[in-house]
């Protein structure tokens, strides 16, 4: 279909700003401007009396009332709830990130027309119920998710096909091996990029997505706070005004800082005024620590992708928090590269997501190139059961982390008693081989089992993990002769009757209530299944048999999108 009826669109939804890009009819990315004309938007939600404003309008607002404001909802993504009540009302993060989304949609919308389709952009190291929660997020606010992609891979495409080292119809000249550096607002991804051809193929990916420039924020302000309260007796922390005001003269100051070696913050509350110097040298010197988790998460991913700088071709940063002098030097002194700065760190992200959703869409006129992109897993997936010989939890990692995607796992186990009624398969993301730290994803329950089932029954679980990083898991008694049902319970996330009810809100014109009205509370006792279901335990052993099948993507002009495409490549596979 033709790019008039379907115009290629790709949203970066970041932590502190997002960006909207689509192609124009030659095929390149263009960012679109929102209705105040900026290239960026806030991801700011400020909760009026008559409805919900968001981007720089919800910064302002923020100042004089900070309790109708919501921030950083990416951080809680795949969480229950936004990480605090706003005026006594809990909201899902996917609430907060749909607003953000219907705000972004309806201003592109004033540029190119209506549309429906997008590729939103995600961290390479989000999880699977990160995943999941924005492409509800996207649901809620009107838009047909095409594809979920990592910034990093985003912002490799935009490089490559715009900067030189790629040719005219889309290919590299010779082999790229490319390290991509990504410090947004609030949370960082490094991530490993092979370029061959017209091949966008991630090799290995790590981050942290809880670090990003808010922490490098609260360090200035912490410094602030501490001297305010020194010399005025006040504890700025304790009101929530003053917190407000302070973080955007922070951010003022780190800018500044950016510039030039020194910056003077001027801030003032209830009378009492501070001025402080601050010099680039002190400011690098107070947030080393913040650096250095990300310089040990570099060296961490080349030593699991077994490379070195030397096997390196290319080090790109991405995102607006790499523009502070101390990441490039670092990077530099760690590399002996020179970092490539090309295209502006806020819009790159977004203008890959652009060029891959003109793939996803047929290219539309005027688009030239062609690419496949491949990605990893960013987290081990597996099964948690029961070690028959210490009776206690046991993981089996079903697909590793940086798996290439999409892929098919199947791994054989057995019922852990006589008699059971039905078996649980417990699907975990990450974590230790006794579960420690692992992030329940769900359980896949296998009902309708026969009576006097003999315990050691083969129970075979098969995953099939897609390219967008989304999973679908089954299992099956191969042996049993029996009726036997699967059925899917997910651990965290939005439910269908919870979403339909927020999307029915939201399209309705959600207006906050000014009292506290509780949200349907989410169902604890499934969560907890995860845990006490003991009747269909499986055993988890170091020998249990496995199969595998793992291929490329499909070519792009075959490409379909969302489980569609996934169902059909697993076809092909088998």
């Amino acid at each position: 279909m033709g790019q008039h009826s379907k115009p290629a669109v790709g949203i970066d939804l970041g932590t502190t700003y997002s960006v909207v890009a689509h192609l124009d009819r030659d095929g390149k990315p263009f960012t679109l401007a929102n209705d105040e004309g900026e290239l960026t938007t806030p991801s700011v939600v400020f909760f009026d009396r008559s409805g919900t404003v968001v981007g720089r309008e919800a910064i302002k607002a923020a100042e004089f009332e900070p309790q109708r404001v919501a921030r950083f909802a990416k951080r809680d993504m795949g969480e229950g709830f936004y990480h605090r009540p706003i005026l006594g009302n809990q909201f899902p993060p996917e609430v907060i990130q749909a607003l953000i989304l219907e705000k972004l949609k309806h201003d592109a919308e004033l540029r190119i027309g209506k549309f429906s389709h997008a590729v939103i952009t995600v961290p390479a190291y989000f999880n699977e119920p990160r995943r999941k929660a924005t492409q509800d997020a996207g649901r809620l606010a009107g838009i047909e998710v095409l594809d979920i992609i990592n910034e990093p891979t985003a912002a490799a495409i935009a490089y490559g096909v715009q900067q030189g080292f790629l040719s005219a119809t889309g290919e590299a000249h010779e082999r790229e091996l490319i390290l991509v550096y990504d410090l947004g607002g609030g949370t960082f991804d490094v991530t490993l990029m092979e370029i061959v051809g017209r091949k966008f193929n991630a090799i290995a990916t790590a981050g942290d997505v809880h670090l990003g420039g808010i922490d490098w924020d609260q360090s200035i302000a912490e410094l602030v706070i501490e001297q305010f309260q020194k010399e005025h007796g006040v504890n700025l922390r304790k009101d929530e005004v003053a917190s407000e005001t302070l973080i955007d003269e922070v951010i003022r100051v780190k800018h500044a800082l950016t510039a030039r070696d020194e910056a003077t913050l001027r801030f003032a509350h209830a009378g009492q005024r501070l001025q402080l110097n601050l010099t680039r040298k002190e400011f690098e010197q107070r947030t080393a620590g913040l650096l250095d988790r990300t310089r040990m998460t570099v060296k961490r991913l080349l030593k699991d992708a077994q490379l070195v700088w030397s096997d390196l071709t290319r080090l790109l940063l991405v995102g607006g928090s790499t523009r502070m002098p101390m990441v490039q030097t670092m990077l530099e002194q760690e590399s002996g590269l020179q970092v490539d700065r090309s295209l502006s760190p806020d819009e790159a992200v977004a203008h890959g997501a652009a060029l891959y959703a003109g793939v996803l869409l047929s290219g539309g006129e005027g688009v030239i190139q062609s690419f496949a992109v491949r990605n990893v897993s960013s987290h081990d997936l597996g099964v948690m059961g029961v070690d028959p010989a210490t009776k206690r939890p046991r993981r089996h990692v079903m697909i590793p982390r940086n798996s290439p995607l999409p892929c098919k796992k199947a791994s054989l186990f057995k019922t852990a008693k006589k008699n059971q009624k039905n078996v649980v398969v417990r699907v975990v993301e990450g974590g230790t081989d006794a579960g420690q730290g692992a992030t329940p994803i769900g359980k896949c329950v296998v009902q309708g089992l026969p009576p006097d089932l003999p315990l050691g029954t083969p129970v075979k679980v098969f995953f099939k993990y897609g390219t967008d990083g989304r999973l679908d898991v089954r299992a099956e008694l191969p042996n049993a002769s029996c009726d036997a049902t699967t059925v899917i319970e997910r651990a965290v996330g939005m439910s269908r009757k919870r979403f339909d009810s927020w999307a029915e809100r939201l399209s309705e014109g959600f207006v906050i209530e000014e009292e506290h009205v509780p949200e349907e509370p989410v169902d604890v006792d499934e969560i907890e299944g995860l845990l006490d279901e003991m009747d269909g335990e499986l055993e988890v052993s170091e020998d249990d048999s496995e199969e595998e099948a793992t291929t490329d993507a499909p070519p792009p002009s075959k490409r379909a999108t969302g489980d569609a495409a996934l169902d059909d490549f697993l076809k092909e596979i088998g």
